[in-house]
């Protein structure tokens, strides 16, 4: 059988690095909390023109050029993301049109946050199944432009990028070894845009607030704690794996002190958990692929090494993936 294994990872932060000081629209005293309750000190924000496929478009670049692969031999393009381009069509379309991979069929997937995780499993699906030779993954977020700026509950905490991964069928032990993905629909109120899909069209806005990003940030922590603990540990029990096994672990980098509570949840050391909301805050979906490639280029993880990725969000939904690179 053939395995998704790893060919190529990249990432990409938009250049504008926004300090917590210059979030001048909330109080000196607020401004100090913001490290404290996250562990975010800057954030990347894209630039007025931008928008998400421009970001995707750049790390899927990134990826396929470090292996010398032709956007033409692209069979499959995967986007995940919670801030499309537009409602419709998919922006993985333009992507692929932006990208010049002509003979790739293009989807997005919306989990949210838990967009890698559920992005990892599809593509080893598509391999697995013969469906395609190879899947280039990409989750590209720019919540900047859904935030509002005056919500000091939101807006200081999230970031905008992408990250890429390109899996390619070949025999043997490696790839991607097995997912859990799951979801609660009982949370779909927790993390929302309320306005602007069918359920509140934008012509019957009470509040214009309705139409950026909102959520319960108390049961958000609550919520990822429990299960992002839940889904690793179930992970590593369902395909027999040690923990002391896995080489690095790469949460959705949401906030410092959850993965710090996962880690001692589950007995392990939190340094073998790979974190960088620091300097880029919650890039939502692309959270994952960002620190995954980063993980790689510092060779912090190489090939033959066990990687568990792991992610929680809105939906609400979670899952983890068991890799072998």
């Amino acid at each position: 059988m053939f395995n998704a294994v790893i060919r190529a990872t990249s990432s990409y932060v938009p250049e504008n690095t926004v300090h917590n000081e210059e979030l001048d629209q909330f109080p000196k005293t607020a401004q100090l909390l913001i490290s404290q309750k996250t562990g975010v000190i800057s954030r990347r924000h894209a630039d007025a023109e931008q928008c998400t496929s421009d970001l995707a478009v750049i790390a899927a670049r990134r990826c396929l050029e470090r292996i010398d692969f032709s956007p033409g031999k692209v069979a499959s393009i995967i986007v995940s993301t919670s801030s499309p381009d537009r409602i419709q069509p998919a922006t993985a379309a333009r992507l692929q049109y932006l990208l010049g991979a002509v003979n790739a069929f293009a989807f997005d997937i919306n989990s949210v946050c838990s967009g890698s995780t559920f992005g990892i499993a599809l593509a080893n699906s598509l391999i697995r199944s013969g469906t395609c030779a190879n899947v280039l993954f990409v989750a590209a977020e720019l919540y900047s432009k859904i935030l509002n700026p005056k919500d000091f509950a939101t807006y200081p905490y999230f970031g905008d990028g992408s990250g890429a991964i390109l899996f390619e069928a070949q025999e043997g032990e490696r790839g991607v070894i097995g997912s859990i993905l799951a979801t609660d629909g009982s949370g779909n109120n927790t993390i929302c845009v309320p306005g602007g899909g069918t359920m509140m069209p934008f012509e019957h806005l009470k509040d214009a607030k309705a139409a950026y990003f909102q959520m319960k940030g108390r049961e958000v922590y609550d919520f990822a704690v429990a299960k992002g603990t839940e889904v690793i540990a179930n992970l590593l029990e369902n395909w027999h794996c040690h923990a002391d096994a896995v080489k690095c672990f790469i949460c959705h980098q949401a906030n410092v002190n959850i993965i710090i509570k996962i880690a001692e949840n589950l007995g392990i050391p939190e340094d073998r958990f790979y974190m960088n909301m620091f300097r880029y805050g919650n890039t939502a979906s692309a959270s994952v692929p960002i620190a995954f490639s980063e993980a790689m280029q510092k060779g912090l993880v190489r090939a033959g090494d066990l990687v568990v990725t792991a992610a929680f969000g809105g939906g609400l939904s979670w899952g983890a993936n068991l890799i072998r690179l």
